[in-house]
């Protein structure tokens, strides 16, 4: 595994980059102030835009460290407004895995944006990263989730439970996970669903 730090990344209709602190004002207009797009997740939705820009700043501020993966969801052809984020949230280089977590905004959802996100990152984890496992996990009251994951390929592999919280709670987590083999293979067969 050779950690490279967050790239920018592009898709048919996206480009992942690096926040900046000028996203503020899109980043809590858009998703971060949003009780719906955080219920499901750890941590509270934003009360003000300078909430939103102290959580970029602090994010800013690890970019030069090449095991920090934080990515602006940006539509092509409006860069300047990012509509959600994806991240590495936790990794273990024992066993070359990376955990990852997404949000994005209300008005993006059940259009196919966040596997499309998902995808790149699977995708320049296991060809540039060259990580062996990739995990998500969600809390089971939010199936949306758990159908981003399998559209990219990943498989289901259990609940905990009650292994997580969130904004509703203590509550059963689904995991799911793909493997570099896996991968491989999809890629090989061309059977990959948007990678």
């Amino acid at each position: 595994m050779q950690n490279l730090g967050t790239k920018k990344l592009e898709t048919d209709r996206l480009v992942l980059r690096r926040f900046i602190t000028e996203d503020a004002n899109a980043m809590f207009k858009n998703y971060a102030n949003d009780n719906e797009v955080t219920k499901y997740l750890t941590w509270l939705a934003h009360s003000s835009v300078e909430a939103s820009k102290e959580i970029l700043n602090e994010w800013i501020s690890q970019y030069d460290n090449g095991e920090i993966y934080i990515w602006a969801i940006v539509l092509k052809g409006n860069a300047d407004e990012p509509i959600g984020s994806i991240s590495v949230v936790r990794y273990n280089e024992e066993v070359e895995e990376m955990d990852i977590g997404y949000c994005i905004g209300r008005k993006w959802w059940h259009q196919g944006i966040t596997s499309e996100a998902l995808s790149a990152v699977i995708r320049f984890l296991f060809d540039e990263v060259s990580v062996n496992r990739i995990v998500a996990r969600h809390d089971i009251r939010n199936v949306h989730s758990g159908k981003v994951m399998t559209k990219c390929g990943m498989q289901y592999e259990g609940t905990l439970r009650e292994a997580g919280v969130s904004n509703q709670g203590i509550g059963d987590m689904a995991i799911y996970s793909i493997l570099a083999k896996d991968y491989a293979k999809m890629i090989t067969a061309k059977t990959a669903p948007i990678l």
